[in-house]
């Protein structure tokens, strides 16, 4: 976690309050993670940026992992009867895992070429001819073409790609991570449409990069987090990291059905949803998620926090925020309640969903499919942050003792458990 990694990718931000250094700091954690490749199953590289981060903290906290990688973070002050509040995000982007690696022998063509299946959720005609990077276990990068894809392999679409040349024998292994190959990840300036329906463009402030879906999230809690880390008033506060997200929930899933996560917790949800112009512009602050395409989160919860951020940004004129349903994809806040969890959703509206650029475009036919980077506005980010403070802090006020009542089974549990049952074996690579 070395700002030296980035010198030409920061340009100046704009005049802030004395805490620059520390908004400084989490925009180089922003930058580190979201360029980290990661998959489903596979978030190894991801979990060594969080034992990183921790190993400074760790002797203020608990820390657990479960069996399938997911961490839970607490503070070792916490009340054990006061209800916790955790963030949680997940660890995983869509992207490729390698299945069959390249020949050590035979044809040139044969240690040239292998096979790959994807890990999440991208429309097929962006795969056609698309360029993509192989990394190695020793983090070397090897850039590669599509030359086929399988679009109803099971359980993953699976493509063959060209490698641009032979890899050494052994250096890719089945198991690696492939991603889209993309620039380099930066911070720049970009021209979005105007918040209202009329007047000009917007030149906004925005990290372009792999994987702001969900590693922005992750940036923005470790940075909250760590804010909070000596405020008595928070020591209920803590941080579940979970895996294989981009599959169907599986790690959270995990997570909920092994009683790895205290049962009376109020989990709010971190994501990135992909930002409809019109309706959840980028650029308009972060957005309390009312829902998803498959349900509406927990009234209690998503009430109460929409009632903390409507006082906050009273007295705080310089904040905004937004409040939207996002029926775009689905959140962890709908696996966790359909477990009976009190579970709500805090999302930065996302650019380029999934790597996807004009998507709508490529459906209707106009437009030709590219892939493209991921982008989030970096005011956006920090307001969620700030979210973040602002939500602790008041649930903290109201937190009340661990409730002894056994609610009813919830909503989409059965379609949970489907999940789980199909395709729970990622979780072991």
């Amino acid at each position: 976690m070395d700002g030296s990694l980035y010198p030409s990718t920061m340009p100046p931000a704009p005049r802030r309050s004395p805490a620059d250094r520390t908004t400084r700091r989490d925009e180089l954690w922003l930058l580190e993670l979201t360029s980290t490749p990661t998959a489903a199953g596979r978030e190894e590289r991801v979990m060594v940026w969080i034992d990183q981060w921790l190993a400074p903290r760790r002797a203020r906290l608990d820390i657990r992992r479960d069996d399938a990688g997911n961490f839970l973070i607490q503070r070792k002050d916490r009340s054990r009867t006061a209800q916790p509040i955790i963030f949680t995000a997940h660890l995983d982007h869509p992207a490729f895992v390698v299945v069959t690696a390249p020949s050590t022998i035979g044809s040139a063509a044969a240690r040239r070429t292998a096979q790959l299946e994807f890990r999440g959720g991208v429309n097929d005609p962006y795969f056609v001819k698309a360029r993509i990077e192989v990394i190695d276990y020793s983090g070397s990068r090897h850039a590669a073409t599509i030359t086929t894809l399988d679009a109803a392999a099971k359980p993953f679409k699976r493509v063959t790609v060209r490698f641009d040349a032979p890899p050494a024998p052994n250096t890719i292994a089945v198991g690696d991570i492939g991603r889209w190959l993309l620039p380099a990840v930066r911070i720049a300036m970009r021209e979005l449409p105007p918040l209202a329906t009329a007047g000009a463009n917007r030149l906004t402030r925005v990290i372009e990069t792999h994987a702001c879906d969900d590693l922005a999230a992750v940036a923005a809690a470790c940075a909250a987090f760590d804010r909070l880390l000596k405020n008595k008033a928070a020591a209920n506060l803590g941080l579940l990291f979970t895996v294989a997200e981009e599959v169907g929930f599986i790690g959270a899933i995990h997570a909920a059905r092994s009683k790895f996560i205290p049962k009376n917790a109020r989990l709010i949800c971190l994501e990135n949803s992909r930002s409809f112009p019109n309706d959840s512009p980028i650029g308009a602050g972060a957005i309390m998620r009312v829902g998803d395409r498959l349900s509406v989160f927990t009234p209690t919860l998503t009430n109460e926090l929409s009632k903390c951020f409507t006082a906050h940004a009273k007295k705080t004129p310089a904040f905004q925020w937004q409040r939207k349903l996002m029926a775009g994809g689905a959140c962890e806040a709908t696996a966790f309640a359909a477990y009976g969890f009190e579970s709500t959703c805090l999302c930065l509206p996302l650019g380029n969903y999934h790597n996807m650029k004009d998507i709508d475009g490529v459906a209707a036919g106009k437009r030709p499919a590219v892939i493209d980077c991921e982008f989030v506005a970096v005011s956006d980010f920090h307001a969620l942050i700030e979210m973040l403070l602002v939500a602790t802090l008041a649930l903290a006020k109201a937190a009340s003792t661990t409730s002894k009542t056994k609610p009813a089974r919830p909503t989409h549990f059965a379609l949970m458990e489907d999940l789980y049952e199909r395709t729970s074996q990622v979780l072991g690579g």
